[in-house]
């Protein structure tokens, strides 16, 4: 297939919806000779921050050298941006070959009837990235979990480190409404005699995790369970933050927005320190190097000054609750809101923690079947009326927003992973739009709105 005909078969597939379960995962690779099992890897799981966690770990790899694979998911603009080694996206080329031969492989089994149905959309993206890793012979890959853990595509492998960054609640038709049993969903990931790294501070699912670690006698490594460990300290508008792993401390400066970010930045850091147990020696001064140059877009980015728009994924309650103390620190007043989300999230809860916080709200919507109109958003949101604007297509609402803001005001794009690779699109799509998007945008709304 070559790359158009690739991007036609994901979007058939897409339509056959989520099928969790590993079997037809293992025979698809065993009949590709395992290649999942040629390189070591780190798996990390959680409801919040793994992706971020995963972005940090592998640039703090990168800069001891190490050929990196790194596979995330969702995309924003583009699907090569799901698997990448080092800085470098997977080429179309080799998209395409990897997902050809994933593809063959599954009608050759189909036919033989030793799988029962075609991959999902997420597992034939998981088996291409195992097979591109493989023929690039990358020294590790970091992989993040899609939902869940316990029947996840990624967790056929047999990882160096389990990480779990955070339990909340998300998913809740898959994974359950409590979060005893979400954390139990997470926990899956955890394999017999592999050291588990936690960032869940929660005592109801940290004690999950922890009971099924001894379950499987695997180690377990609390990252904020010793009293102290973590410090955080706000000068100049900036966080920094201090954490104490065993007698080492580390002091850093994250490059990734929010307090949150410092947080991440040490679950990322004690799995490194476990990777310099059981697999490579890593130095404390690439560790922190890696913290402080990882770049990972959609997550607190600010792509203007004047005005200051911010970009970030909130579409859960922990998501909400991060923006929301970013926002009250750092972003200036007045503050407008453009936003959607997906009808199988918890649209109130999330409208109950954020909308307060603006001035305006603009309500949107995006191309797919799952997302929820301006309309369905606002009667969840119906306490907030008097501060919403409804305007369906995307450009226009940023464009409504950026008037409603003016050139000192903010605006912030959240809601959904998929509105901010909207926004990003339109960018992309807009002549010259490069140069706005740096610190000095003084006429961005008559040029972007042209």
């Amino acid at each position: 297939m070559n790359y158009s005909q690739c991007q036609q078969y994901l979007q058939e597939i897409q339509n056959l919806g989520i099928k969790l379960g590993l079997d037809r995962v293992k025979q698809v690779l065993f009949s590709l000779a395992n290649p999942h099992q040629k390189y070591p890897s780190v798996l990390v799981a959680g409801t919040n921050g793994k992706g971020s966690v995963c972005a940090i770990l592998a640039q703090i790899l990168t800069e001891h050298g190490f050929q990196v694979g790194l596979y995330t998911s969702p995309h924003l603009i583009k699907i090569e941006e799901r698997i990448r080694i080092g800085e470098s996206l997977i080429s179309r080329r080799d998209f395409s070959r990897s997902l050809t031969m994933i593809k063959k492989k599954v009608d050759e089994l189909l036919a033989a009837r030793r799988i029962d149905s075609p991959l999902t959309h997420f597992e034939l993206l998981t088996c291409s990235a195992f097979l591109y890793f493989a023929q690039k012979k990358i020294d590790i890959a970091i992989l993040e979990v899609g939902l869940g853990g316990r029947f996840d595509a990624t967790n056929v492998v047999t990882p160096l480190v389990s990480v779990i960054t955070t339990i909340s609640r998300d998913h809740q038709e898959f994974l359950g409404e409590k979060l005893s049993q979400i954390a139990f969903e997470k926990a899956g990931i955890i394999k017999p005699g592999i050291p588990v790294v936690c960032g869940e501070s929660g005592k109801e699912a940290s004690r999950v995790i922890r009971n099924r670690a001894r379950e499987l006698q695997a180690p377990f490594f609390g990252v904020f369970d010793r009293p102290g460990c973590f410090r955080v300290q706000k000068v100049d508008g900036k966080y920094y933050f201090c954490y104490k792993s065993g007698r080492v401390e580390y002091k850093f400066l994250p490059s990734l927005r929010g307090e949150h970010q410092g947080r991440n930045a040490a679950v990322a850091l004690a799995a490194a320190w476990q990777l310099s147990q059981c697999w490579k020696n890593l130095s404390k001064r690439k560790i922190i190097q890696g913290i402080e140059k990882v770049k990972w877009e959609g997550r607190l980015e600010v792509i203007s000054y004047k005005p200051y728009i911010l970009l970030d994924g909130a579409h859960n309650e922990a998501g909400a609750k991060a923006l929301r103390s970013y926002i009250q620190n750092f972003a200036p007043r007045p503050l407008v809101f453009v936003f959607a989300m997906m009808k199988d999230k918890d649209i109130k809860r999330v409208a109950d923690i954020l909308f307060p916080q603006a001035n305006k709200i603009i309500l949107t919507t995006l191309p797919y079947s799952r997302a929820a109109s301006p309309e369905e958003i606002r009667a969840k949101a119906s306490r907030f009326e008097k501060r919403i604007i409804l305007e369906p297509e995307v450009k226009a609402a940023l464009k409504a927003a950026v008037s409603e803001a003016g050139l000192q005001g903010s605006v912030v794009v959240t809601g959904s992973l998929f509105l901010i690779g909207e926004v990003k699109k339109c960018c992309l799509l807009a002549q010259g739009l490069t140069c706005f998007f740096r610190a000095k945008m003084l006429n961005f709304r008559i040029k972007f709105c042209s």
